[in-house]
């Protein structure tokens, strides 16, 4: 069992990091922490992701000889998928500070159950 995880340590290490990001997610209640967790789970999946594509012993795919058998490159599917992966989180954890620029300015806070308690407050006053 332990060589099954010393050789595979790359995706046990993904494997834990996402976990760190979903409790992170899941149990803080300040919004820059689930932003952070968020980031943490991302970069999991793009190690995971690395780490599945690549294959020991191959050379990248850039054919620069007359070898063109793939066999001997490998599959360069998965760092476009990460490299499109990193923009798109990039993106989204922009949309996400920019709101909870717009929250604090609001709320005075970040702290979510804070946050609920003045959005049921305000809902009151309105009936």
């Amino acid at each position: 069992m332990w060589t099954i995880l010393w050789n595979n340590r790359i995706q046990v290490a993904a494997v834990i990091l996402f976990a760190v990001g979903f409790v992170t997610l899941l149990l803080h209640r300040n919004l820059i922490k689930k932003v952070i967790g968020l980031n943490i789970m991302d970069t999991a999946a793009y190690l995971f992701l690395t780490s599945i594509g690549y294959i020991q012993g191959r050379l990248s795919p850039v054919i620069t000889e007359a070898d063109t058998a793939a066999e001997h490159y490998v599959n360069p599917l998965p760092a476009g998928l990460v490299l499109t992966g990193i923009v798109v989180s990039v993106s989204v954890t922009a949309v996400m500070l920019a709101l909870t620029i717009r929250i604090y300015r609001r709320y005075h806070t970040l702290n979510l159950d804070e946050i609920y308690r003045y959005v049921h407050d305000e809902m009151e006053g309105e009936k």
